[in-house]
Order: structure tokens, then sequence, then C-alpha cells
């Protein structure tokens, strides 16, 4: 144990000697060299057939980060099919985070928070535009731009309450018969995220 805390110790010391320095996500293009190999290979395996697009592929690419505080915070929400918000110039977003709801200004600190299901606000002026997430990331960077990756996200106001209160009780129903562990965790999940629609259309 000493001798690889060694090791680490010295390695965090040749590379400060030697003023290395990771590459920042702002520093890095929208879309990766990663990315071209896999549009390269499934077109080898697949040429009659479009390949599927990444999240970063809906993205454009990052501004470098100001010497000066931004006026406004740049949105991007991306689902795995779509792009919701494309470089949204907003006054702040709150984000449904597993720490608690999380306000994001422009020159926010950069920041990962893994979210849940609950309501994203994005605020611009007095207008104020509610979506449901059902779970994702949100990847707050250095130049006050905020990729926010979800799986579904759905306004509000598109939201029917009726259906919201029968999927509660059918789930609440499953988990109370569930008899495996699959079937409980299966069910719990849905009980979350139908309480947690219901808190937001409540709320």
């Amino acid at each position: 144990m000493l001798r690889q805390g060694s090791r680490c110790l010295l390695s965090r010391a040749s590379a400060a000697s030697m003023k290395w320095r990771r590459p920042l996500s702002t520093d890095l293009p929208a879309e990766t060299a990663g990315d071209s190999k896999f549009v390269e290979a499934w077109k080898k395996l697949n040429p009659n057939q479009d390949p599927p697009k990444t999240p970063s592929s809906y993205m454009k690419p990052r501004p470098p980060t100001p010497s000066t505080i931004p006026s406004k915070l740049t949105v991007n929400l991306v689902l795995p099919y779509d792009s919701v918000l494309s470089g949204k110039e907003v006054d702040m977003v709150i984000v449904p985070a597993t720490t608690g709801q999380m306000g994001v200004l422009p020159g926010h600190v950069a920041t990962i928070a893994e979210l849940k299901p609950g309501i994203l606000s994005v605020h611009e002026g007095n207008e104020v535009n509610k979506y449901f997430l059902s779970g994702g990331f949100a990847f707050v960077h250095a130049n006050s731009v905020a990729d926010i990756i979800a799986i579904e996200a759905t306004p509000v106001d598109r939201i029917d309450p009726n259906l919201v209160q029968k999927g509660l009780a059918e789930f609440q129903q499953r988990l109370n018969s569930a008899s495996t562990d699959v079937e409980k965790a299966e069910a719990q999940i849905g009980v979350d995220v139908h309480s947690a629609l219901n808190a937001a259309l409540t709320g």
C-alpha cells in the first residue's frame, strides 16, 4: 500500500513539475474521434442504413471559456433520439439532481450531477418552461454551457394527471404483490417515477 501510494505521489509531482494538465471537456470538440470510428465501422457492416446518432452529434462545438462571466447560460437538452434544446441562451436552469434541486446560472463552477426523476425548469426572462425528466446527467462546463442528457423529457403541460394517478396506483399494486427482487425493483422504479410526476403536477 505504501509503495503504491508513493508511486501515486511521485506521478503527481512529476505531472506538476512538467505543468501537465488533463484537457477539460470544454477543450474537446463536440464530435470525438470515437464517433468517426463508429460511423466507419457501421458503414462497413451495414452500408444500406444510416448509423444512429449519438448525443454529441446533436451538440454544436463548445465555445472557449470566456474571460468574463457572460450574461446568459447556454443550454443543450439532449435525448438519445432527439435534441430538445440546442444552444439556447437562458438566464437560469434548475435541475432535479439526486442531491436536491440545483440552480445553474452563468459562471457556475464546472459540475457533473446525476439527475433523478423530476422537473427541469428553464428560466428565460419572465418565461419559465418546465420539462419532466426521467433521469440522466447534467454537465455544467466552466464556459457557462450546460449539457443535460436525459432518457426522456416531456413538457409538463403535456402530462395527463389522470394517467399519472392511474399509473401510480398500478405500480403500487405491483410493488405490494411482487414476489421476486426483480419484480420489486421494477415496481419501485415505476412508483418513484409516477410519484415524481404526481408531485410535479400538484406542486
